[in-house]
Formats: C-alpha cells, structure tokens, sequence
C-alpha cells in the first residue's frame, strides 16, 4: 500500500471523527461518504481513482471556498437590502456570481490579458504548452489562451445581445396582449404558437442559409426564434397583474396602457422576468455555440468559443485535450448562469427562508 492510499484514508477518516466528535452532521456524512465512495473505488480502479477522487474534492472545496469569500465580499461592499437577500444565497448561487464575474471581467479587459492578438500567428500550428504558450497554439499557430479571452468577449457578447433583443420583443409583446386582450392577444398568441412549432436549430440554419452567416443575421434568427417563449411567460405573469383592483383603478382614473405597462404591471412582474432572461441567455449561448461549431456563426478569423472546437476537434484523437478547453469555457458559464438562476426563482417563488 503507498503512501498516498495511506495518508488519504488517514485524513479522510480523521475529519469523519472530528465531525462526528463536534457534532457536525453535515461534514460528517460527506466526508464518511467519501470514505465509502473512496473504498469501493480503490477497489476497481486502485491508486488512480483514489487520485482522480481527491482531485475533485480538492477542487470542489476550492470552489467552495472561492464563492464562500466572494459573497462574504458581495455582502460587503452592496447596500443593506441587497446584503440581506445575498446572506440568503446558497454557495451555489455564489459560485455562478463568481463565474459571471470572471468572464466579465475577461471580455471587457480581454486587450490588456491576452498577451497576443485574437488573430495572430505567433508559432507553429499546434505547438504544445509552454511558458510562452499556457495552452499551446491552434491548427494555424495562434496562441489558444489568447483566442479563448477573445473568444469571451465575442462569444459571450453576441448571445448577450442575441438575448435582449428577444426579450425586448417578447417581452414587449406579452405585455401589450396581456394589457389590451381580445383580437389582438389571440393574433400574437398564434403567431407565438408557430413560430414555437419550427425547431430553433433548423430556423437558425435556414436563416443562415438563406441570408449568410453574419452577427445581424444571428441576432435576427435568435430574436425571433426565442422571442415567442418569451411572450408566453410575460403573457402569463402579466395576465395575473392585469386582473388586480389596482389596475382597475388606474384604468377608471383613465391612464393609458403604455403608462399602466410601465408604472403598474412591469414592475409587479420583473423578478420572474429576469429568471427568465438568464434561462433564455444559456440558451441562446449554447444555440449560437452550436452554430458557430457547424461553421455559421461567427466567421473566421474572429474568435469564437463553437468554432474554436470545430477548428481543434483533430486533436481529441491525438489525446490532446485542447478542444475540450472551450467547451468546458462554455459549460462552465451555462453552469454558473443556471446556479444563480436557481436561486432567483427560489426567491421570487414566495419560499423564501426566514
């Protein structure tokens, strides 16, 4: 038995004990569970899995930690209502804030971190990592670390704006059927219903096909392929807003419907619209990803996380994980997104914890 299985089970039952000891009933079952879980795999996969195994948890805790720090900062550094409603947040939620904080940064301070340009060669094409190169070079010799910060801002930004732009004209449209009803509810409920009924990857495609793979093109598509889920939700929230004595009082004080949108409805309906709006963003991130891996969407020599993949892929067979850095880029945003996501609709659910 190596020193390693030694040390690792030592410490592993040594916190089970403290836990135990001090009454700790949460570190004391995931750390017992990790024992067994480490047992059994120990048996089957011997040292490596044992490795593999304390890799993670080691990663895990960090990433525990990372979030933990940063909403203690959070809590800080915001106004006494916002820090009241952050001490509620689950690490999770904490860990998206930290991750949504990062790429931001990234993409706006994407110039002065990448030491090169997001098109230029620099060395041989698939040169491995080095000092100079921390996750070695591309199919055409471009520094693949600068290409993925680029890569944020243009990624991240397309589907950004991708992503209010529908909002903006379901949202908008929901709010006006919502409001007035009747004719014109029922025309922009089927029109929803249609467009609804297409698949979104082959409506992106045929728009793409028919007027070229360009940023407005994309916009266009995804606005109007999203846009009717959109409408849905704010129809239904509105719908419960609309049907309030308030909003009968305004209107037998005679205000009008972009005053009663405005004033009455749109306020009483912006925490489940704005859970929306992050579930809407991942999807669109990862339907712009797509497009840009089947070469649509953003076009060479821009840097684009999709087509970063594509453009790489030849290296999976080599066991060469370069291609996977991307997409895990990718991953990792719609996991931080969907965590803080989580939790706004927890919030604005009503099951708030006292």
């Amino acid at each position: 038995m190596s020193a390693f299985v030694i040390i690792y089970y030592a410490i592993l039952l040594a916190v089970s004990c403290l836990a135990a000891y001090f009454n700790q009933r949460t570190i004391f079952l995931a750390a017992f569970s990790l024992t067994l879980v480490s047992f059994v795999l120990g048996i089957v996969g011997g040292v490596p899995a044992l490795r593999f195994v304390a890799i993670s948890a080691v990663v895990l805790g960090a990433a525990a930690m990372i979030s933990f720090a940063f909403r203690e900062f959070l809590i800080v550094l915001a106004p006494k209502e916002l820090a009241k409603e952050l001490r509620t947040a689950p690490l999770t939620a904490a860990f998206g804030m930290f991750v949504i904080f990062t790429y931001a940064v990234a993409a706006i301070l994407a110039p002065w971190i990448a030491p090169y340009g997001e098109a230029q060669v620099v060395t041989s094409a698939f040169a491995p990592p080095d000092s100079n190169f921390l996750l070695g070079a591309d199919q055409l010799g471009r520094d693949m670390f600068s290409r993925l910060v680029y890569g944020t801002r243009n990624s991240v930004g397309l589907a950004l704006t991708a992503t209010t732009a529908a909002f903006i004209l379901g949202a908008s449209a929901g709010l006006l059927a919502a409001t007035k009803g009747g004719w014109l509810d029922q025309i922009l409920g089927r029109i929803a219903d249609v467009i609804m009924s297409i698949p979104s990857l082959i409506f992106a495609l045929l728009m793409l096909s028919i007027f070229g793979p360009s940023v407005t093109v994309i916009i266009c598509a995804v606005a109007i392929i999203y846009a009717p889920r959109v409408f849905r939700l704010t129809r239904a929230v509105a719908g419960n807003v609309v049907v309030m004595d308030y909003i009968e009082a305004a209107k037998l004080r005679g205000e009008g419907t972009f005053y009663l949108i405005r004033r009455e409805i749109l306020p009483n309906s912006t925490a489940p619209l704005i859970a929306e709006y992050g579930l809407e963003f991942c999807f669109v991130f990862l339907l712009v990803a797509g497009l840009s891996f089947l070469g649509l969407g953003i076009q060479p020599p821009t840097a684009d996380w999709g087509s970063m993949v594509r453009e790489n892929a030849t290296l999976i067979s080599f066991g060469e994980i370069t291609p996977l850095i991307p997409a895990a880029a990718i991953a990792l945003l719609t996991v931080g997104v969907n965590f803080v996501v989580d939790w706004m609709l927890f919030r604005s659910s009503g099951l708030k914890e006292q």
